[in-house]
């Protein structure tokens, strides 16, 4: 457990410095290398991570290394690693095999850049490949460290790794480097942390990897777990990593950088909301081991209602000024920024609280079901996507893509409910129906304070962001919050301030 809430904080403070850092960062950035090139630098990651994925075999990793530690199999932890990095060989000349062939393509792929554009695409493109040749077969480290629940060094590496990528890109900002010392800048600090992991595995001695060992039946487990979770990352893939492209087709390099300023805030939210989710696969594998089942909802409750504080406070601070701090911050020009944002960033109120169910299927390796739900959401993205972008641009894109993901979240409860036997809607009685009258109240109250204070600037901002919170903080506790999640926020205050 200690693990787990260090690891948390840990994470908490690198995801704070991260939104921080990517505030102030992003508008620098954007007018340092122009609005075109960071169209080029959203399109080029898109396109890369496209084809860089680990074909299911991380999370594999993860649930039956967590599986075997809850039965003490030590002995079946280490013929599989063995097993997997032989799978991560083969699957990184398939990606460098893709990514070739892909190259050769570009221009007819993305006819609305101009030559000159497609030009400085092309070479950012290659960097970019090359960097994930190098390190696809190094995605395992984070399987391995979650499932022996060492959540402090894991969540260091990700504080480490954003700390040299600010400095390094910093450095070549202010010397005037371009396009691609920032692409290069990525790689060198993924290649300083990827040695930084091993070194972690290699001190803690955490498992020893049977090279040799290759076991048919132990394979086809393995495959026949992977292969669902491929099929889910890849439908994930038809929704934020082929936007962009779709985007290429039918509009500008700048209108694919107000897609890519949206998708970046959806990630600040998302990553915030949801720092917390990935610790609790081992946990969840020893009450499925132990057959504890009212422990899974119970977990899922407690979790849930944190991520809706969470993730509600992220909503009702954009709602009600996230338009305003978005013309501070980028200036005129980026108007569609905010309801793109809001589009995008909304379905995570109704499906981060409910990751301890998601959680749940890949410990039971039920993951076939989730597949379905999120081939459903792929296809229903695609299916939107052409027309709405073709006619509406960028908002038209990011409405198919909330569509989709409140079909998917729909689709999950169902699976929740019927095949996981999750009490589905007693987790929405306790979790939502409790707290929703609150934050609507709290939106009720910071729009009503927007209109009557209407100073502008910066200060006039800062003061209607710290009303915001203020009433937010004061409602949820007074009236929303249990006595056990009060008790959460009092004993870490009062160790502060020694108070008995």
């Amino acid at each position: 457990m200690n693990q787990i809430k260090t690891g948390a904080i840990i994470s908490y403070v690198a995801l704070f410095l991260n939104i921080v850092i990517g505030l102030l960062y992003t508008p620098w950035m954007i007018n340092t290398i122009g609005k075109a090139d960071y169209g080029l630098y959203t399109l080029a990651m898109s396109v890369i991570s496209l084809f860089v994925f680990d074909f299911g075999l991380g999370s594999a990793i993860t649930r039956f290394v967590s599986k075997y530690l809850a039965e003490n199999r030590q002995d079946m932890v280490d013929s599989l690693l063995g097993l997997v990095f032989k799978l991560y060989f083969i699957g990184d000349c398939i990606v460098l095999i893709s990514l070739s062939i892909i190259y050769f393509f570009l221009p007819s792929m993305y006819q609305g850049l101009t030559s000159s554009e497609l030009e400085s695409f092309k070479i950012v493109y290659l960097i970019a490949a090359l960097f994930s040749v190098i390190s696809f077969p190094f995605i395992p480290l984070n399987g391995i460290i979650v499932s022996y629940e060492k959540f402090i060094q894991l969540k260091s590496c990700d504080l480490i790794h954003r700390l040299i990528v600010v400095a390094l890109m910093t450095g070549c900002l202010l010397i005037g480097a371009g396009l691609y010392a920032l692409i290069i800048v990525n790689s060198i600090a993924g290649i300083v942390i990827i040695v930084l992991k091993l070194s972690i595995l290699g001190k803690k001695k955490i498992a020893s990897i049977r090279w040799g060992y290759w076991e048919k039946e132990l394979l086809k487990s393995v495959l026949g777990f992977s292969i669902w979770v491929t099929i889910i990352q890849l439908a994930q893939r038809c929704i934020f990593n082929i936007a962009p492209s779709i985007l290429a087709a039918f509009a500008s390099s700048s209108a694919i950088t107000v897609l890519g300023i949206a998708i970046c805030l959806e990630g600040y939210s998302y990553t915030f909301a949801n720092a917390i989710n990935g610790m609790f696969l081992p946990r969840v594998s020893r009450m499925i081991a132990s057959n504890d089942r009212s422990e899974i909802l119970n977990l899922m409750i407690r979790i849930g209602r944190i991520q809706i504080y969470i993730i509600g406070l992220i909503c009702v601070g954009f709602i009600c000024l996230g338009e305003e701090f978005i013309h501070l911050w980028l200036g005129d020009g980026f108007e569609q920024v905010y309801i793109c944002s809001l589009l995008i960033i909304l379905p995570s109120f109704v499906q981060l609280p409910q990751e301890i169910g998601n959680t749940t299927i890949v410990a039971e390796g039920k993951v076939k079901l989730q597949a379905y739900a999120f081939v459903l959401m792929a296809v229903v993205n695609l299916l939107l996507a052409y027309p709405l972008t073709k006619n509406f641009g960028v908002v038209g894109l990011c409405v198919s893509i909330m569509v989709a993901y409140l079909v998917r979240t729909i689709v999950m409860d169902i699976v929740f409910y019927r095949v996981l036997h999750i009490n589905v809607f007693k987790f929405v009685g306790m979790s939502y129906v409790k707290i929703l009258p609150s934050i609507f109240i709290i939106t009720v109250c910071c729009g009503t304070f927007n209109n009557i204070y209407t100073q502008g600037g910066w200060i006039g901002f800062i003061i209607r962001v710290v009303f915001c919170v203020i009433s937010y903080c004061l409602i949820i506790w007074f009236f929303s919050m249990n006595k056990e999640e009060k008790y959460l926020i009092l004993i870490p205050v009062k160790k502060i301030f020694n108070i008995e």
